[in-house]
């Protein structure tokens, strides 16, 4: 996030096609908000448990993850990490995801600022009780070995980045923003030394007694050293802070691609669209904001980069909040394969269609904005969710609330055998 959560939350294009966010936009689909969960305190996620589809968490910011069935809120948190971190600001609890296999494994992993302000990345289990975690099962990965530090350092407080998501490969997906000031005073998104300002990939799926927690899977784009030599666990370059990105579901008719939400600085907010599997991109970062030039007197660390498929000026908002493209059913077949996204600051929802090429590449066309006839309530949206059958959901960050969205009401059926018994 651009700014702090307390007070404002918080080369070469690869063929992409841009647009410029017009101040007034009008929804067209006719969908609808309503309240399916509150009296949360800053929250700042909304994850589907994989093993039940009537239970969701809910990640604070202040540390705790709340337990929600059927909409109702349960007294007893399933974890509880406010010791362990520092909370405000950009900082605090982060990010929540449960592993592929979560349903025998019951391993999770959580993204959160420790005391000391560095970003850890740590696994769990659930307790005998499902809806309990296992405090005392917690590791805190090692980056970079076994006598690595069991934290990536974060010189500034802001651009902590903090969302985990894996894909459909199975690897467990890392966003980190460049570690916070403005414009990366240390250019460190394009430095093939640094975790920071990257989408890193890792394979989690190790026994309890790896030292490290994981492993670099071997395809990883820079561990033959080529375009650059960098760090293995990178999969991508030059992102400014990532907040949400989310995979196009193949299993419910989606590409499988990675579409990145990146906050921008001063000027640009944008949208980036990787095919799956097309790792080893550089999305351009400090050199470039949005399909910008911005701070250009250090090259980057390699060519080409890749511009946005969308963005929008700072006069429509300041701090884009990612989503997901919709596979459900309930908002009807037109907003299918749409992608869903938010204005932080402004408390704005669009959505953008999807063109893909034969190269997997996408076009971002038809541009909604929902923000109206989704209703007042909608306040500053720090995150999107989906449920067990893909439907979507806000995150009230101010308001403390979760939002179910719904299409458009569904006109009754005319009943059928109708005849007339009295003329």
């Amino acid at each position: 996030m651009r700014r702090t959560l307390t007070t404002i939350i918080i080369g070469s294009a690869a063929i992409a096609v841009l647009f410029v966010l017009p101040l007034r936009g009008r929804a067209q689909t006719s969908l609808r908000a309503r309240v399916y969960a509150s009296g949360f305190t800053f929250p700042v996620a909304f994850v589907q448990d994989p093993t039940d589809q009537t239970i969701q968490y809910v990640v604070q910011q202040g540390g705790r993850i709340r337990v929600v069935r059927s909409g109702t809120v349960l007294p007893t948190d399933f974890l509880n990490l406010t010791s362990s971190i520092v909370s405000g600001g950009e900082q605090g609890l982060l990010g929540l995801v449960f592993a592929p296999d979560y349903a025998t494994s019951g391993r999770f992993f959580v993204d959160f600022t420790n005391t000391s302000g560095n970003t850890v990345v740590a696994r769990f289990r659930r307790s005998a009780d499902p809806l309990v975690a296992d405090a005392s099962s917690r590791f805190d990965l090692r980056w970079g070995g076994a006598s690595g530090p069991a934290f990536i350092a974060q010189p500034f407080a802001n651009h902590n980045g903090g969302d985990l998501v894996f894909g459909p490969d199975g690897f467990l997906y890392i966003g980190l923003g460049d570690g916070g000031s403005g414009n990366d005073p240390a250019h460190r998104a394009q430095s093939p030394a640094e975790l920071l300002g990257k989408m890193l990939r890792i394979d989690v799926n190790v026994p309890d007694s790896d030292p490290s927690g994981y492993q670099v899977p071997p395809n990883n784009p820079f561990v033959g050293g080529q375009p650059v030599a960098a760090r293995g666990e990178i999969w991508s370059f030059g992102l400014r802070n990532p907040w949400r990105y989310t995979f196009d579901d193949p299993t419910r008719g989606g590409t499988g691609a990675l579409v990145i939400a990146d906050v921008g600085q001063d000027r640009w907010e944008e949208i980036d669209y990787e095919p799956a599997g097309r790792g080893g991109r550089n999305y351009g970062w400090r050199n470039r904001e949005g399909a910008h030039n911005n701070v250009t007197s250090l090259p980057a660390a390699f060519q080409p980069l890749v511009d946005p498929i969308f963005e929008y000026d700072h006069s429509t908002g300041q701090s884009i909040t990612g989503g997901y493209v919709y596979r459900g059913r309930s908002l009807g077949a037109a907003n299918r394969g749409r992608y869903f996204f938010a204005d932080y600051v402004q408390g704005r929802v669009w959505s953008i269609g999807l063109t893909i090429d034969a190269t997997q590449e996408a076009r971002a066309a038809n541009l909604i904005e929902h923000t109206a006839e989704l209703g007042g309530q909608l306040g500053n949206i720090s995150s999107f969710g989906v449920d067990a059958d893909a439907e979507l959901y806000l995150v009230s960050y101010s308001r403390g609330t979760i939002l179910r969205v719904f299409g458009p009401p569904s006109v009754p059926s005319t009943p059928g055998g109708l005849r007339i018994i009295r003329p």
